[in-house]
């Protein structure tokens, strides 16, 4: 099989449900396709926003706080994921890392820490979930205060040599004690192993829960190796043509350490000459051959799903990247017809959003117009009532 660009994007575009905007019932199926990213804080409500008709702020905050049919948690990459809660073992087991040099890859600026402690990294997220279970019980803390609250307990626990260099300044903020910055790194891994979540935002914070005292049930479980198989049945086919270098970026692994996500999918995979080589599922092929292609503007956040591929050139051309996927403080995207036509940025000013867009290239009035409807779409669903276009 052969696929061209254009047929990649129109299947793409489906499968992350860009094609058409979905009703507000299909919430949960939207949400699950790939979890949706939401940093910064509010991204995952731009993200549905595009794909998702009649949304507002109350649906997604009651889906989160009042139904819990949507969990927030760290997931892909250490960062806060917004997906469904009976797909939350995908998102959460599916994605740790299954042994203490992966586990090292995936949080590598902890791992000169914890040699220091001269412990690994399973031990130091051992020691601070014990804690963290007795310290969160019933209550709801931001990662900073939770944080030195269990440095402390856990320091206790340590022998004297230990102790010095847990309770000494670390490398991660000034003052701040080398275990509590520990501590943060192993709370992406109990988010990982399902014992905390995030709670409702307070203001700027957004607070640690334990996941089951929030639910008030556990979450469906699934064992790690049916876990990472349906994880990688997610991203393919949102990603897919894809290949195990771009599977370990978008994971945040090395591509040495993909196997035990790639191994239970493989006979569920068809090879394609795409990018001089990749796979996808074979399921998907004739959705592939058959997708429409996609028409319109959409506005998209900084780390949407779609723009999480690892192979950017189908998205843009290579002379934008830089612009498109910064290492700090992305922008989002104008997408038109499926590929990025230009980037955006947003302040808002009493109950005006000001939407500053840099195009590629000029855009006809009709698309024009389907811009100024998107900014004010997203106007509305941040709460304000009008949007105004700066194009640069």
């Amino acid at each position: 099989m052969h696929p061209s660009r254009a047929e990649v994007v129109a299947f793409r575009m489906a499968a992350h449900h860009l094609t058409e905007r979905r009703p507000v019932e299909a919430l949960l199926e939207v949400a699950g396709a790939c979890g949706v990213q939401d940093s910064p804080p509010g991204s995952a409500l731009t993200a549905l926003g595009a794909r998702v008709r009649d949304l507002t702020p109350a649906t997604l905050d009651d889906a989160l706080t009042r139904d819990k049919t949507l969990l927030r948690t760290w997931s892909l990459r250490g960062a806060p994921y917004v997906v469904p809660t009976e797909l939350a073992s995908v998102f959460t087991t599916g994605v740790l890392p299954p042994d203490e040099q992966a586990l090292r890859h995936f949080l590598p600026g902890a791992a000169p820490s914890v040699d220091r402690l001269g412990m690994g990294l399973t031990e130091a997220a051992h020691l601070t979930s014990v804690e963290v279970s007795v310290v969160l019980s019933g209550r709801r803390l931001a990662v900073d205060e939770l944080g030195v609250e269990v440095a402390t307990r856990v320091a206790r626990s340590l022998a004297p040599r230990q102790r010095g260099v847990w309770e000494s300044e670390g490398p991660y903020a000034a003052g701040q004690p080398l275990g509590e910055g520990i501590v943060h790194f192993c709370l992406r891994v109990l988010a990982l192993r399902q014992v905390v979540c995030f709670g409702p935002r307070d203001g700027a914070k957004a607070p640690f829960v334990l996941l089951d005292e929030w639910l008030g049930h556990p979450v469906p479980p699934l064992d790690p190796v049916a876990a990472r198989a349906e994880l990688l049945r997610h991203y393919l086919h949102c990603h897919g043509p894809s290949t195990p270098a771009h599977i370990a970026a978008w994971l945040g692994l090395r591509v040495g350490a993909v196997g035990p996500w790639w191994a239970p999918v493989e006979d569920e995979l068809t090879h394609t000459r795409y990018g001089g080589g990749s796979w996808m599922l074979t399921r998907d092929v004739e959705a592939m051959r058959s997708a429409a292609p996609p028409r319109g503007v959409r506005l998209l956040p900084p780390s949407d799903p779609y723009t999480q591929t690892r192979d950017r050139d189908v998205l843009a051309d290579p002379r934008h990247h830089r612009e498109v996927w910064k290492t700090v403080g992305s922008p989002g995207v104008v997408l038109v017809d499926g590929a990025v036509a230009g980037t955006w940025r947003s302040r808002r000013t009493g109950r005006t959003v000001i939407f500053t867009v840099d195009l590629f290239e000029s855009l006809s009035p009709a698309l024009l117009g389907e811009l100024n409807a998107e900014t004010n779409r997203l106007a509305l669903l941040r709460g304000t009532s009008a949007a105004v276009v700066q194009l640069r």
